[in-house]
C-alpha cells in the first residue's frame, strides 16, 4: 500500500499528490489529510478514477483508503 501524506497542505496540493500516486497502479493507496476540504476534493477525485474510498477521523486527521 502506497502513503501519501498531505497533511499541511491545501488544496489543490493533496489532490495532485494522489493524482501522482494513482499513476504507480497499486491496487490499495492511503492518504493522510488534515482538513475537510482535502478530504472532500480527494475523495472526489478518487471516486471519480474509479477507486472506493473510505474515510477514517484519527485525531485531527482523516485517512482515506483508496482500493480498486
Amino acid at each position: 500500500m502506497k502513503t501519501v501524506d498531505a497533511r499541511g497542505l491545501s488544496c489543490p496540493q493533496p489532490v495532485l499528490m494522489t493524482k501522482n500516486a494513482l499513476a504507480s497502479n497499486e491496487k490499495q493507496y492511503e492518504v493522510l489529510v488534515d482538513n475537510s476540504t482535502a478530504k472532500e476534493n480527494v475523495t472526489r477525485f478518487a471516486t471519480n478514477s474509479g477507486y472506493k474510498v473510505s474515510v477514517e477521523e484519527k485525531g485531527d486527521d482523516f485517512v482515506l483508503t483508496l482500493s480498486k
